[in-house]
């Protein structure tokens, strides 16, 4: 079963960036990689996502122009480039992977999932 580690989260004041970490126990050049992030009481979010090799990318609206989902060329580590921070990006981030190799935006889509990381955005 693959295994996933976030990573790089922290406490960032407005305006601020963090470049995440997701970090996979095999090889995934083949699956797709999402990220998402949950508050307390309230669904989770759908952030961004990268397909296999090919690396099709799609992100949420309310992150566009700040956040850039990238793949390590050695395809073990996805990163997630967050610029621009808002208070609002609070929360716990996960990433996740799709065996199908798609870029999805649906969290019941993806088969594996990491423990999270939490990233604070506060003056």
């Amino acid at each position: 079963q693959l295994r996933l580690a976030e990573s790089r989260g922290g406490l960032v004041q407005p305006g601020g960036s963090l470049r995440l970490s997701c970090d996979a126990s095999g090889r995934i050049d083949y699956y797709g990689i999402g990220w998402f992030r949950q508050v307390p009481g309230k669904e989770r979010e759908f952030v961004s996502c990268i397909s296999n090799t090919y690396g099709t990318t799609k992100h949420a609206d309310s992150v566009t122009g700040r956040f850039t989902i990238s793949r390590e060329k050695d395809k073990n580590t996805v990163y997630l480039q967050m610029t621009n921070l808002k208070p609002e990006d609070t929360g716990l981030y996960f990433c996740a992977a799709d065996g199908s190799g798609n870029c999805a935006l649906y969290s019941d889509r993806y088969d594996f999932w990491g423990q999270g990381t939490q990233v604070t955005v506060s003056a």
